[in-house]
């Protein structure tokens, strides 16, 4: 008994309902359900927890919009990109096609409840762009209240939503099944397909039908896989040089020159192994944090990249170590082998990002680096740094420099020029350092 309770959770109908008197049933405990917070009668545990989170969301029943959050370049592209793609024949022959079932819209999408596939009845479509259930739009259950998708993404499970189900208005008229796609390998969510339409769309046969598309896509992309050369992954980490202009990744087969922004993320993804929402990322490299779907795009254009880093989603992760030089002349600085640190980071890293994180990691970093030359009082390490672009015109350390260099050194009238340069700059007697040229 507890086994069949567990599986009826998952369908709208229960077995031997009456779908007229479950609606009407179910539109009651909405109505309650909005006035007073409280669930019950014949709303399901699974749909009285997805109305909790859409409300604690903040999305209003009568008034909200699902977002359609992509352009079309940007949604071509993460088509292109997506694992998905090389499955949707499966999808159209078991659900466009020959499904059986009349008048409905099927879709497919990402992770992140975003429908990149749209395809079915076109009148049927037609109607649902009212509702802006539309390739582009986010049907994820923070974004949309309670659907099929978003909950099915939330609970990890195949499930169905009848008509009063739904947390928004406007998405009542509609019923829709929805499961979870996963990754063969991992078991990572990859994205989901879903069935709209009407009540018919909510009947147990319904949910079993996608249910087991998923798991033919499944299959699927196994075989597709099988069926390539994998990637040599060696067990050493990928090197990633970031103190420079430019970044590049050091793999055991292959060098790559890193786009500027590719660099960016590898970065702030290394410092991060547990992993970045795409919000987080956002934030981390971007000045105005709202280039959430430009975020998107860059790692859909990353994971094609570089397939050897296995670049995982919810959270945004590397699936391989990535080692840096950063890291490592801060590990270096920590054990005090500031030379060795000076000699493997002696430029800026990534001296051209205006990235919020990687401006706080240059910083950082050269902010380290002259702390330790400063305080060893070493004439040849003061003198490396004073000629880098860390510290050609840093007040404080050319002064160190010109105190710590011996009497007889032909370099000292050098350095006493250039201090009296940067001096007569600044005005007389005071102090400033290029420390402030690496925080912007």
């Amino acid at each position: 008994m507890g086994e069949r309770r567990m599986v009826e959770q998952w369908l709208a109908w229960p077995t031997g309902c009456d779908p007229g008197v479950l609606s009407r049933a179910l539109a009651g405990a909405r109505d309650r359900f909005l006035g007073t917070g409280t669930a019950g009668g014949p709303v399901r545990r699974v749909v009285a927890e997805s109305w909790r989170r859409s409300a604690a969301s903040g999305i209003d029943p009568d008034r909200h919009e699902t977002p359609v959050e992509l352009t079309d370049d940007t949604l071509r592209e993460l088509r292109a990109d997506h694992e998905l793609a090389a499955a949707m024949p499966v999808v159209r022959r078991l659900l466009v096609e020959t499904a059986g079932l009349d008048r409905l819209i099927v879709a497919v999408g990402d992770a992140d409840g975003r429908l990149l596939w749209v395809e079915g009845d076109r009148q049927l479509r037609a109607r649902a762009e009212s509702m802006h259930f539309l390739a582009g739009s986010n049907w994820g259950e923070r974004h949309a209240g309670t659907n099929a998708v978003g909950m099915a993404l939330a609970v990890d499970h195949g499930v169905q939503v009848f008509g009063a189900e739904h947390f928004a208005s406007r998405v009542v008229p509609w019923s829709c099944s929805a499961a979870p796609v996963h990754d063969p390998d991992t078991g990572e969510v990859l994205g989901f397909v879903d069935v709209t339409g009407g009540d018919q769309v909510a009947a147990p046969h319904a949910l079993a039908l996608v249910r087991a598309t998923a798991l033919a896509v499944e299959t699927e992309l196994r075989v597709q896989r099988l069926a390539r050369p994998r990637p040599v992954v060696a067990p050493e980490p990928a090197q990633l040089t970031v103190c420079g202009d430019l970044g590049r990744l050091r793999l055991p087969h292959r060098s790559v020159e890193l786009s500027p922004r590719h660099a960016e993320l590898l970065l702030v993804l290394s410092e991060h192994p547990a992993g970045r929402s795409a919000e987080q990322l956002a934030v981390a490299l971007y000045p105005d944090s709202t280039a959430t779907v430009t975020v998107r795009a860059e790692l859909s254009r990353l994971r094609a990249l570089l397939p050897e880093l296995a670049l995982r989603s919810r959270p945004y992760r590397l699936g391989r170590p990535v080692r840096t030089d950063l890291a490592q002349a801060r590990a270096l600085l920590a054990r005090g082998s500031w030379r060795r640190a000076l000699a493997l980071a002696g430029l800026p890293v990534l001296a051209r990002s205006q990235a919020p994180e990687v401006v706080a990691l240059r910083a950082d970093l050269a902010a380290q680096l002259r702390s330790a030359v400063l305080a060893s009082r070493d004439a040849t390490a003061l003198a490396r740094f004073a000629d880098s672009e860390l510290g050609v015109g840093d007040t404080e350390v050319v002064r160190a420099t010109l105190a710590a260099l011996p009497a007889d050194s032909p370099r000292r009238r050098e350095y006493a020029v250039r201090l009296a340069r940067l001096d007569a700059e600044l005005g007389a007697g005071g102090r400033a350092t290029r420390m402030q040229r690496w925080r912007s």
